[in-house]
C-alpha cells in the first residue's frame, strides 16, 4: 500500500524520466503491508497469503536459546561471535570488516550520515529506500540507468525487482575508481545468498567498497531484524560506533550466529529455493504471464493487465508487490505451503478466464 509523505521533502532527480523529479520522501510502496491490504480489500478471505516480499517462506528452524538471553543485555563476546560467523558465512576476510545492525534498513539510513553531502548516483529502477535515505541526509541524488561519476555509487546486486546481475570483476573496477576519487561504491547484496559467486564479500575491506547483506530474507527470519555491513576496517568501526551498543538482541545474536554457521541448511535451502522459483515460473507462465526477471526469492512479471490482476489477487486474499512507476509490473514472492500455491493457481486461472471472455457490446 502507498505511504504518503510530506511533499516538502528533498527531491531525487530521475534521469530516466526526462528531468522529472519525485519527492525523496514521497509515495513509496513496500511489501509486507498486510494491514493495508486488509483495508483495501475488506472482503478478501483469511488468512492472507503474502507474496509481496522476497522472504524465504521456509525459515531457519529456531535453535534453543539460553533463558538468560532474554533477561540480560547481550555481551561483547556474543556480538563478536556474530561478526565472526557473518565473516565466515559470507567469505569476508575477518570480523574487523563487519558491522551488525537491527536490519539492513538501519544501515541504509545510517551510511548517508557518515559522509559530507555530495553527489550520489543510484542505479535504477531499484529498491527506493537507497535514494530516499541519501536524499534525506542532504545529498544530491540522481537515479540513473548506467554508471556515472558521483561521490557515491549505489548498486543493488542482484537487483530488486528485476534480478539484474553485475559481474564481480566489473564491480571491483568500479570500487577501485570510486576509491581513487575518495568515494564509495555501495553494493546492496540483500539477495546474494543464493549465488555466493556473485558476491564481493571476499573483497570486503578494499578502500571505497561497502557491502550490505540482509540476514532475514534468505534465512526467512525477517522479524529478527539483522543487517550486516562489510566495509574497510575503519569505516566498519565507525559504523559500529554510530550504531551503538546492543543493536541486536541477545536472542537474535544467538539465533543468527547458529544460522550463519549451518552450512548444511544453507546448501539445502539454496537447492530448495531454486526448485521453488522454477515451479513458480511454470505457474505464472501457465497463466499466460511473462516472467522478465527476478531471483530465486521472487519473480517479476510484466503485463498490461497487471493493475487488474493485482486487484483480482487482492480480492482473493493474495498480496503481491506492485510498482508505482511501472504499473505493468508485478513481483511475486514464493508461495510456501501447498495450499498457498493452490490459492494462487486458482486465482490466476480465474482472472485469465475472465480476461479471455469476449466483452459485451451494446446493441446498435
Amino acid at each position: 500500500m502507498a505511504e504518503d509523505r510530506p511533499a516538502t521533502k528533498p527531491c531525487v532527480t530521475d534521469e530516466r524520466r526526462t528531468g522529472q523529479e519525485a519527492p525523496a520522501g514521497g509515495t513509496l510502496l513496500h511489501g509486507g503491508d498486510l494491514d493495508g491490504a486488509r483495508a483495501a480489500f475488506p472482503g478478501a478471505p483469511e488468512p492472507w497469503v503474502d507474496l509481496s516480499t522476497g522472504i524465504n517462506p521456509w525459515p531457519y528452524p529456531l535453535p534453543p536459546v539460553r533463558p538468560d538471553a532474554w533477561s540480560r543485555l547481550p555481551g561483547r563476546g556474543e556480538e563478536a561471535a556474530l561478526r565472526s560467523a557473518a565473516a565466515a558465512c559470507y567469505g569476508a576476510p575477518s570480523a574487523d570488516v563487519v558491522a551488525a545492525a537491527s536490519g539492513s534498513q538501519a544501515l541504509i539510513q545510517l551510511l548517508p550520515r557518515l559522509r559530507a553531502p555530495g553527489r550520489v548516483a543510484v542505479l535504477g529502477p531499484t529498491y527506493a529506500e537507497h535514494a530516499r535515505c541519501w536524499s534525506l541526509a542532504g545529498h544530491d541524488v540522481r537515479m540513473a540507468e548506467g554508471v556515472e561519476e558521483a561521490d557515491v555509487l549505489v548498486i543493488v546486486n542482484p537487483n530488486n525487482p528485476d534480478g539484474r546481475r553485475w559481474p564481480a570483476v566489473r564491480l571491483l573496477e568500479l570500487a577501485e575508481a570510486q576509491a581513487a576519487r575518495g568515494g564509495w561504491l555501495v553494493v546492496d547484496e540483500a539477495f546474494a545468498d543464493m549465488r555466493p559467486e556473485d558476491s564481493l564479500a571476499a573483497h570486503a575491506g578494499k578502500p571505497g567498497l561497502v557491502i550490505l547483506r540482509s540476514f532475514g530474507k534468505f534465512f526467512g527470519l525477517a522479524g529478527l531484524r539483522l543487517g550486516i555491513a562489510l566495509a574497510p576496517a575503519g569505516l566498519a568501526a565507525a559504523l559500529r560506533e554510530a550504531i551503538g551498543p546492543w543493536a541486536v538482541s541477545g536472542p537474535g545474536l544467538a539465533i543468527a550466529t547458529a544460522a550463519l554457521g549451518d552450512r548444511r541448511w544453507i546448501e539445502a535451502t539454496r537447492r530448495r529455493l531454486a526448485a521453488a522459483a522454477a515451479e513458480l515460473d511454470r505457474l505464472l507462465e501457465g497463466a499466460g504471464l511473462r516472467v522478465i526477471g527476478g531471483t530465486e526469492l521472487f519473480r517479476l512479471v510484466e503485463d498490461p493487465r497487471a493493475p487488474a490482476l493485482y486487484r483480482a489477487l487482492g480480492e482473493a486474499g493474495l498480496l503481491v508487490r506492485r510498482f508505482e512507476q511501472r504499473p505493468d509490473w508485478l513481483r511475486f514472492g514464493l508461495p510456501g505451503a501447498a495450499e498457498d500455491r493452490q490459492r494462487l493457481d486458482v486465482a490466476l486461472a480465474a482472472e485469465r478466464s475472465r480476461a479471455l471472455q469476449p466483452r459485451e457490446t451494446s446493441a446498435s
